[in-house]
């Protein structure tokens, strides 16, 4: 995982804030799950996949830095840390779609859509809790 100095610090996170990171996904995760209305379906599991990636640099040992392009490089970082490029595809669709609701007067999700992009995460996320609860780098 390239380091890039724009978006991210070195922070030192002990492995109990790295589990919360972790835990905070998963939690968004089972809220997107549960959730009968389609758009808190959709953020939740955006939110998910966020928090999923800032495990990973917490599990680098990284901070993100809040700045334009942050969440872009958040998507990109898990995508390299689980050697995926459909991340990056998909994880940068939703990104754009919440983006669209945020600046465009809003959006519409159909049920469709949010079991793929709750497949997706969940998927994404079991992998993510496999390599850092096994420690691999």
């Amino acid at each position: 995982m390239d380091f890039d100095s724009r978006y991210s610090t070195k922070f030192n996170f002990s492995r109990e804030q790295i589990e919360k990171n972790l835990a905070g996904a998963l939690r968004d995760l089972s809220i997107a799950q549960e959730s009968a209305i389609l758009d808190v379906k959709f953020n939740y599991a955006y939110a998910a996949l966020i928090k999923g990636g800032i495990a990973v640099l917490s599990h680098r040992q990284l901070k993100i830095k809040s700045i334009p392009g942050h969440q872009a490089k958040i998507i990109e970082y898990l995508a390299q840390f689980l050697n995926d490029n459909s991340i990056d595809i998909l994880g940068n669709v939703m990104r754009q779609k919440r983006n669209q609701d945020f600046y465009s007067g809003g959006i519409e999700v159909t049920e469709k859509e949010c079991r793929e992009y709750l497949d997706f995460v969940g998927r994404v996320l079991g992998n993510l809790e496999k390599r850092i609860r096994r420690g691999r780098a």
